[in-house]
C-alpha cells in the first residue's frame, strides 16, 4: 500500500468516525468461513456496518478526528473488526447472541454515547444502554399512566358534575 492509498484510507476512516456515535472493536479472528459468513449477515440484517481494519491506520484516524476515544486505541492489536451501528446497544445484543454459540466475536472495547469501555467484561453494560426508541417508549408510557389514571376516576365518579368534582378532590 502507497503512502497516498494509507493517506487516503486513514481520510475515509475519519470520516467514518466523525459521523457515528457507537462505534465497536472487537475480534473475529477463529471464525470459519460459514460462521464469518453467518456473522455479516446478522450484522446486515441489525443494521451493523462490519468490516475489518488495520489497527495502525484506525489508530491514525483516532488521533485525526474529534471525538475523545481515550484508552479505545490501546486494544488495536491483532484482528480488529470494526462495528458501527446506529443503536448504541445494537452490536452489543448481536455479538451477545452469536456467543450463544461458541467463544467469539470477542469484545475489545467500545466507544458509545460519548463513553470509552475497555474490555469484553463491558458487553453487558453495552447490552444494558438504552436506545433512543426504548427512552422514548417509557418516557411516553411514564407520561400516559397520569392521565389513565385521571380518566379512569372520572369515569368511576359518574356522570354527575358532583361524582366528577368528589373524584377529582380525592385524587
Amino acid at each position: 500500500m502507497t503512502r497516498e492509498e494509507k493517506s487516503q484510507v486513514i481520510q475515509d476512516l475519519t470520516a467514518v468516525l466523525a459521523d457515528t456515535n457507537t462505534l465497536y472493536l472487537a475480534d473475529i479472528s477463529g471464525l470459519n468461513a460459514q460462521t464469518t459468513s453467518n456473522l455479516r449477515r446478522a450484522c446486515f440484517k441489525a443494521g451493523i456496518q462490519l468490516s475489518v481494519v488495520k489497527n495502525t491506520l484506525l489508530a491514525k484516524a483516532m488521533e485525526a478526528s474529534d471525538k475523545e476515544f481515550g484508552d479505545l486505541p490501546t486494544v488495536l492489536k491483532g484482528n480488529t473488526s470494526m462495528m458501527i451501528s446506529e443503536a448504541a446497544n445494537a452490536p452489543a445484543k448481536l455479538i451477545k447472541e452469536f456467543r450463544k454459540k461458541g467463544t467469539i466475536p470477542l469484545l475489545k472495547g467500545a466507544f458509545a454515547e460519548e463513553s470509552v469501555y475497555i474490555g469484553d467484561d463491558q458487553l453487558d453494560a453495552l447490552v444494558d444502554i438504552k436506545s433512543r426508541e426504548e427512552l422514548i417508549g417509557e418516557i411516553i408510557g411514564l407520561l400516559q399512566s397520569p392521565a389513565k389514571n385521571v380518566i379512569s376516576a372520572l369515569q368511576s365518579g359518574g356522570q354527575t358534575i358532583s361524582g366528577i368534582l368528589k373524584t377529582l378532590s380525592e385524587k
